[in-house]
């Protein structure tokens, strides 16, 4: 089988595609063949060897991916040859509150990820694929799917009517935006870009604010709502949050997610946040139990996933290029098979 490998912290120019034996399922595991992949911003930094100590090299990146059941291991009677299947992001957290132990087992940088023909799993880390959708859709779910479910509906605790802010046009962000608006939530969605502007509209953002044009988007977003947004979905990181903070209402949440826009600005607005009583809420992505419950809810509501682009499996590369240029909107996907 074909795999792509991390030889060391050396940048997407590292990745090496290399032959590998197919692997056997043992007790308890099962073998998947991979039809698609998907990117998150995480996998650009364990590439660049920033995404911490825990990384261990040779690595096989990407955590998130979606195939077919090859052959079941011993003691698995869930799953059966023929079965189309997810990954879940983090192997051992199967249901509950996160541990480190758990955590160490996230695809694509504690363990082998899914940038590769053949994976085994464990039985208890995949679900089911929703009928409906595609494997290139599927494999958008485990982690920018399940993180921004879990900010808007089981983090975020989101209700219909309230306000729920979104940055960006990356997967996250997307997905957030889908969710709120199963949840009957109204969307403020930032973008740099006006024509990325006019397509967050036609997928259901209520207002869109080009950051550059209105720097202040936080304060446009209090004006507009009167109040501040019931949620704030932050994948900029420190660098946003000083407007995310002026954004939120007296007694409101900011999703932490993401650490896209770069260092801090001088001064951030903490006092502002235990002023007004707000609640910075870390979410990362989630539980084999979390996973199940967003596969559920988009097959109940035949939601499909916002996939960008999507590249050959012999340019994995140029996949990863594109998406560090920021030029996507939604997903960007790897066919595999």
């Amino acid at each position: 089988m074909k795999s792509y490998e991390l030889r060391g912290p050396n940048g997407i120019d590292g990745l090496t595609l290399v032959d590998k034996p197919v692997p056997t399922p043992g007790s308890g595991e099962v073998l998947v063949r991979l039809k698609a992949a998907t990117l998150n911003y995480r996998d650009l930094l364990t590439i660049k060897g920033g995404y911490g100590s825990r990384q261990k090299f040779p690595l096989i990146p990407v955590s998130d991916g979606a195939g077919v059941v090859e052959s079941v291991g011993p003691d698995v009677s869930a799953f059966s040859p023929g079965d189309r299947v997810i990954g879940s992001f983090f192997e051992d957290w199967i249901s509950g509150e996160p541990t480190e132990a758990k955590m160490r087992t996230a695809l694509g940088g504690g363990v082998d990820g899914v940038l590769t023909q053949y994976r085994v799993f464990r039985a208890r880390s995949l679900v089911r694929t929703p009928e409906h959708l595609s494997d290139i859709e599927a494999a958008a779910l485990p982690c920018a799917g399940l993180t921004a479910w879990n900010a808007v509906v089981k983090l975020g605790n989101l209700k219909p009517g309230q306000t729920i802010l979104t940055q960006g046009t990356g997967g996250v962000s997307i997905f957030a935006l889908q969710f709120a608006k199963l949840c009957g939530a109204r969307v403020i969605a930032t973008s740099s870009s006006d024509a990325k502007i006019e397509r967050l509209k036609m997928i259901g953002a209520d207002v869109a604010l080009n950051y550059k044009d209105t720097p202040d988007w936080g304060k446009r977003a209090r004006e507009l709502t009167g109040r501040g947004v019931d949620l704030v979905v932050e994948v900029g990181g420190v660098g946003t949050l000083n407007e995310s903070i002026r954004a939120t209402r007296i007694g409101g949440t900011i999703a932490f997610i993401g650490v896209l826009a770069g260092p801090p600005p001088p001064e951030l607005r903490l006092p502002l946040m235990v002023m007004q009583q707000q609640r910075l809420e870390g979410v990362t992505v989630g539980s084999v139990e979390d996973l199940q419950a967003l596969v559920d809810a988009i097959a109940i509501n035949r939601m499909k996933p916002v996939i960008d682009k999507t590249f050959s499996f012999d340019r994995a590369k140029q996949a990863l290029t594109y998406m560090a240029s920021g030029a996507h909107f939604g997903k960007v996907a790897i066919a595999i098979d």
